[in-house]
């Protein structure tokens, strides 16, 4: 059921049919600089988004210092012995929480953390320690999106379609399963789309199955991998772009 909070539903209801985006950069990215997702978060206001999605408190903090936007926070934080690195901890979860985001995304999928265990265990246990926070749990596919719902999450979004081991392969988005998960779950939790959204056209199909809302990083964000998907067409796909945008930082 989605949530009766007054306060959470405000927030949560402002991002109908708008457009998140996703603000992010890494040291190792060649755009990188102390100021650039600030920019970013900027841009996106000036353009009408409706909320921003960022990495590490350190960056969700400078965002929220200079742009008024609902902000959906994370921190990315890769182990050697897992593909599990989005919020993947409790500590981790707080970090975003006390840097100012009103929402927390995490990995809800069935992949096994640093620590042995099941990524969408941790849902349960921040929702707890951090009732005022709303969840947003990343899946890769239907059945994590309903565990992620019996579990609480407020928002739900295939964020991970790609980036699991069995779905690696995959460059676009399944609209068939998000269709699915928008037509059997939309009334329970607020269904987001995020992952593989390169145009206008591409989101505008997402709002017409369901969504909520959409969020869009590296189409808007990251140019390098942008012009990236230019080169490995023009190359005749030698040199697969999405090893870049999964590689660990």
């Amino acid at each position: 059921m989605k949530t009766t909070d007054a306060r959470k539903r405000e927030i949560l209801e402002s991002f109908k049919n708008g457009l998140i985006v996703s603000c992010q950069v890494q040291k190792d990215d060649p755009i990188y600089s102390e100021e650039m997702v600030v920019k970013m978060a900027e841009a996106a206001k000036w353009a009408g988004a409706v909320g921003i999605r960022a990495n590490t408190p350190e960056q969700i903090r400078s965002i929220k210092e200079k742009v008024d936007l609902p902000m959906i926070g994370l921190y990315k934080i890769w182990n050697d012995n897992t593909d599990v690195f989005i919020t993947p901890t409790l500590e981790s979860a707080v970090q975003v929480w006390e840097a100012g985001a009103e929402i927390i995304a995490m990995d809800c999928t069935n992949q096994i953390n640093h620590l042995g265990k099941p990524a969408y265990e941790l849902l349960s246990v921040v929702k707890k320690e951090i009732p005022e926070a709303m969840l947003f749990a990343d899946v890769s596919n239907y059945e994590e999106a309903r565990r992620a719902i019996d579990n609480g999450a407020d928002i739900v979004g295939p964020t991970l379609y790609g980036y699991t081991k069995e779905t690696k392969h995959i460059e676009l988005p399944d609209l068939r399963e998000f269709a699915r998960m928008c037509r059997e779950m939309g009334d329970e939790a607020y269904m987001v789309m995020e992952g593989h959204i390169y145009t206008p056209e591409d989101a505008m199909k997402c709002m017409y199955l369901g969504a909520h809302s959409v969020v869009v990083g590296s189409a808007i964000t990251r140019p390098h991998l942008t012009a990236k998907r230019f080169v490995d067409l023009l190359g005749g796909y030698q040199d697969n772009w999405r090893e870049a945008e999964r590689k660990k930082h």
